[in-house]
């Protein structure tokens, strides 16, 4: 039973390599028979086209209607826009699906076949580009502005005759500061402490005298975050008192001299932006250098800023260290009532703080997440194990068929591959059929062979007679 594409003259192969068709791989010329033709192939079909004699007219209109109906799919790029080719899991999949010819064997599109697996390639690159695109934002401050409403009250408690302690017995009066963060989306809430780097109650140094009048609270690498902050003192007087807080800037921020100040239009702002604000100053006003762009030509303002006429761009952060300073408390003058008929005892404020982006948070989740990538992984490997079943499949039927339309050449062109591979196993120089005929060594080339064989063996002799003499005699 012959079938057409087949190639005739197929071997088997030996043992532990793969059975196939002798021959280049697929897509090459197929090896062709001594006295046969080599049929007409299609390029997507790989089979002999049939000639337009023996095709009835109804099948040559059908035939002609599908040429022209047979279009590149919306969306798909063709065979010449593929991106360049790269090697992953996905390409061996098409180099074996290419090699093994599994697509042509099933009578399967292979141009829509391609052009999905370059539509996939595409989106992998695009996501690919945009986890960087996330991983580079990530780097970058993500910062929101947002109200810290701030709570400072005071309760009274006068003094009691008939207490039974000591603290009872006197007069004292209780201050909370405390503070939350209003329309806070995330899940988990900050503390109140997390937003300042110090915090400085200040009393009345004529009341609590100068060792007592002050209420220090600063940040350390063990502080325990809390919400609020109390404080007691005795007095059954209304109290002045000042509160100075530091926020807790990310980055830090720095307070600008004056002088830089008005220059930049900036107050308190980051070192980045500072040195970015220069650098457009510098551009604006064209005062680089034209010759020689490191160094900067200082004009009037910058001569006095930085006591120079000239210096170069690089050495502007060290300049900057001078001019830098802790940036500004947050200054809140507050009154502590004893009065008991003072119902209004709570003070708000509100001040801008800044917190992180909640989109910060969901691209770091995205960035972290695996289970994507492991569907995606247990897919490739599906794809892998299906492809590899189909080759085998694909290898066994061309066994079968090319055994079957020609046995005697088959088993021929088995042994010859057989006994080739045997001397490549076993580096076996030469043919030992031929070897062992004696017309072999009746060749013109034999003479001159046993003259050089002859001639190694006596300098190999004398080699050895020289060394042993040399021996003895030492």
């Amino acid at each position: 039973m012959e079938r057409p594409g087949m190639p005739s003259g197929a071997r088997m192969p030996h043992q532990g390599a793969p059975m196939g068709p002798p021959g280049p791989p697929y897509g090459g010329s197929p090896a062709v028979r001594p006295g046969l033709t080599n049929p007409a192939m299609e390029a997507n079909r790989k089979r002999p086209v049939p000639s337009q004699q023996q095709l009835p007219q109804q099948q040559q209109q059908q035939q002609a209607v599908q040429n022209r109906n047979r279009k590149k799919p919306v969306g798909f790029p063709g065979a010449s826009e593929m991106p360049g080719r790269q090697m992953d899991m996905r390409e061996l999949y098409v180099d074996d699906v290419e090699e093994h010819g599994v697509i042509t064997m099933f009578a399967l599109p292979p141009r829509a076949y391609m052009d999905l697996l370059a539509f996939e390639r595409k989106l992998d690159q695009t996501i690919m580009r945009k986890r960087v695109d996330i991983q580079e934002a990530l780097k970058r401050p993500m910062k929101q502005k947002r109200k810290l409403r701030l709570y400072i009250s005071n309760t009274f408690n006068p003094a009691k005759a008939d207490a039974e302690d000591s603290d009872g017995s006197i007069a004292s009066w209780e201050l909370r500061v405390e503070g939350k963060l209003l329309d806070d989306p995330g899940k988990v809430k900050r503390k109140f402490s997390s937003f300042f780097k110090s915090l400085v109650i200040e009393l009345d140094k004529d009341l609590y005298g100068p060792d007592n009048h002050l209420v220090e609270w600063h940040r350390t690498a063990t502080t325990q975050e809390t919400d609020g902050f109390q404080v007691k003192r005795p007095g059954d007087v209304n109290v002045r008192c000042t509160l100075l807080l530091m926020l807790d800037y990310q980055p830090p921020q720095f307070k600008l001299d004056p002088r830089l100040a008005r220059l930049l239009g900036i107050h308190t702002q980051t070192r980045s932006c500072i040195i970015q604000a220069l650098w457009q100053y510098v551009k604006t006003n064209k005062l680089q250098d034209s010759h020689d762009k490191e160094y900067i030509n200082c004009d009037k303002y910058f001569q006095q800023i930085f006591d120079c006429p000239r210096l170069k761009f690089s050495e502007i952060p060290q300049r900057l260290t001078n001019l830098l300073l802790p940036p500004d408390p947050i200054v809140i003058n507050h009154v502590i009532s004893v009065d008991p008929n003072d119902q209004k005892k709570t003070a708000c404020y509100d001040i801008d703080v800044e917190v992180e982006d909640p989109l910060k948070a969901q691209m770091s989740n995205f960035l972290l997440s695996t289970a994507n990538q492991q569907e995606i992984a247990s897919l490739d490997n599906k794809i892998h194990e299906t492809i590899e079943s189909i080759n085998q499949l694909k290898i066994q039927r061309d066994f079968m068929l090319s055994f079957s339309r020609d046995p005697k050449g088959y088993i021929q062109d088995w042994l010859k591959s057989q006994s080739r591979d045997l001397r490549l196993m076993t580096d076996v120089i030469g043919n030992p059929d031929e070897e062992r005929r004696a017309e072999f060594y009746y060749q013109p080339w034999s003479q001159e062979a046993v003259s050089r064989y002859f001639y190694c063996k006596i300098q190999q002799r004398r080699q050895e007679l020289e060394q042993a003499l040399a021996l003895r005699n030492t």
